[in-house]
């Protein structure tokens, strides 16, 4: 068992669950902040659960040693966590959600795997992106080599280019499958290199992931910021739209697009306005729940 010593604030659940990534599954119903949690990133699967001072983990097939770097990547843990949040404590709103959701941070994701499951997020729910990215690797992903649970890698861009729309819309993905039977065809040809948009500046990286069919504001800037290190991106999805104009927009008689939210709150929030679209999202979320 592995450990990764960390001291600023952070709440593993609250960060997995927040709707970023959606092949993290609790192994336990404890909700005292030390539940196990099992996951498949970077074709590992990882258990993970929070302790005082840090993360205990293991991996596997991947040695501990070549893995820590990855998984502390993986979860952002060397962004100056406080300094991020001191530059968005001037909001009222975002101030309050810190002080009721602290520790809440962005994932560093794998794009081809991110552009996909925000591919599938288009008019869906979090039970049903979920079945669709589990079901897609199970169908077309490569087994885990070297572990005993059975679990297969997120499929790559030839392994959902040769599966075709047929056998994506057979998996329930809907009309979301000619979409991502598309941008997996381009990808795999080498016309996108998707890891090359985290060195472009962030218009330039939304222009190039808007140019695959089914990926629209929201989409890319979700693919943006959960992967290609934009922090200044802010996916406006319906629960940003109501967060938004509930918080921000109740006495506006004009009716704002979704367009002008996100380039609003970009102005408002600055460089780390994908911190506070998280916190609203997680906040405006859970609300409902109450």
């Amino acid at each position: 068992m592995a450990f990764i010593e960390h001291s600023d604030a952070f709440d593993l659940a609250a960060t997995l669950e927040s709707g970023q990534a959606f092949r993290w599954r609790r192994e336990d119903a404890q909700n005292d902040g030390t539940t196990w949690f099992e996951g498949v990133i970077f074709s590992n699967i990882v258990r993970i659960r929070q302790v005082t001072g840090g993360v205990e983990w293991d991996a596997s097939p991947d040695s501990e040693t070549s893995m820590a770097p990855i998984l502390r990547d993986y979860l952002r843990l060397d962004d100056d966590f406080p300094a991020i949040i001191s530059t968005l404590e001037f909001d009222d709103i975002l101030r309050g959600m810190f002080a009721e959701y602290k520790g809440i941070r962005i994932l560093r994701q794998e794009p081809w795997e991110c552009l996909v499951t925000f591919i599938c997020s288009a008019n869906n729910n979090i039970p049903r992106i979920t079945k669709n990215v589990e079901d897609m690797a199970a169908a077309f992903g490569s087994p885990i080599q070297g572990t005993k649970t059975e679990k297969n890698a997120f499929p790559t861009p030839a392994q959902l280019a040769d599966a075709g729309e047929a056998s994506l819309r057979k998996l329930g993905l809907g009309f979301r499958a000619k979409y991502v039977a598309a941008a997996a065809r381009r990808v795999a040809d080498g016309e996108f290199d998707l890891y090359s948009l985290r060195e472009a500046a962030y218009q330039d990286a939304l222009d190039t992931l808007v140019e695959f069919a089914g990926v629209g504001d929201k989409v890319a800037n979700c693919v943006l910021l959960f992967s290609m290190d934009k922090c200044e991106a802010f996916p406006v999805d319906v629960w940003i739209d109501r967060a938004l104009r509930e918080w921000y927009f109740s006495d506006s008689e004009e009716k704002v697009s979704r367009n002008k939210m996100r380039a609003w709150a970009q102005a408002r929030f600055g460089e780390h306005a994908g911190y506070a679209n998280q916190y609203l999202f997680h906040g405006r979320r859970l609300r409902d729940r109450k």
